[in-house]
């Protein structure tokens, strides 16, 4: 059985996304953060030695990060949905953003929260974040220009992987990127997403109330 090892308050909420949209078997075991220092329970260490979420074990076999989770799960449970067929120009555009969600894409959006928190310190990174934050956003706005999701004509794991991004923007700066707000909008309704939301609480990168 597919085992979701479940952070409070992570990425590992996608996961959870993509197996209900998929309507796969798996089973949750959850994890609460420190309320003081925000870190991860030494608990998860046990699964995986980064001690870090997302990581799924499906039988004797783990397997951590997004990216990698999602192309396991959507393979081996998929049955060829939320994937475009492979060696399709379109499947390597999907497998691109499985890829540069978190390669390249979540990097200045970390890097801004952390700077975030130094105050004074660390304005002199802040152009430069703030201009890679708009040139990556500005990529994904205009991808979605004139369609509803990421690669081709329905959802796919690569919305999936990539919601994060998305959410951090619509929250940060919806105003700026309609294109990404909208496609958020639209997968936030999907009935999918709302039970996990359900099975694995909610998290402040998640709808606004």
């Amino acid at each position: 059985m597919l085992v979701v090892h479940h952070l409070n308050d992570s990425r590992s909420q996608r996961i959870l996304w993509l197996l209900e949209e998929l309507g796969a078997p798996y089973e949750i075991k959850h994890y609460a953060r420190d309320a003081a220092t925000r870190l991860a329970p030494p608990e998860l260490k046990e699964v995986s030695p980064l001690g870090k979420s997302p990581v799924v074990t499906d039988g004797d076999l783990t397997i951590i990060e997004s990216g990698a989770i999602i192309d396991y799960i959507q393979r081996t449970y998929g049955n060829g949905r939320l994937a475009p067929k492979a060696g399709t120009r379109d499947y390597e555009a999907y497998n691109q953003w499985l890829h540069y969600a978190e390669g390249s894409a979540m990097l200045p959006l970390m890097l801004a929260l952390y700077v975030g928190r130094l105050g004074e310190a660390g304005a002199p990174l802040s152009p430069r974040i703030e201009s890679e934050t708009a040139n990556h956003l500005g990529y994904v706005e205009a991808a979605l220009a004139g369609r509803d999701w990421l690669v081709g004509d329905d959802l796919t794991a690569a919305d999936v992987q990539m919601s994060f991004v998305g959410e951090i923007a619509r929250m940060q700066r919806a105003a700026d990127y309609p294109n990404i707000t909208a496609w958020v909008d639209r997968f936030q309704a999907r009935p999918a997403y709302k039970r996990a939301l359900e099975k694995g609480g909610p998290y402040n990168m998640g709808p606004k109330s």
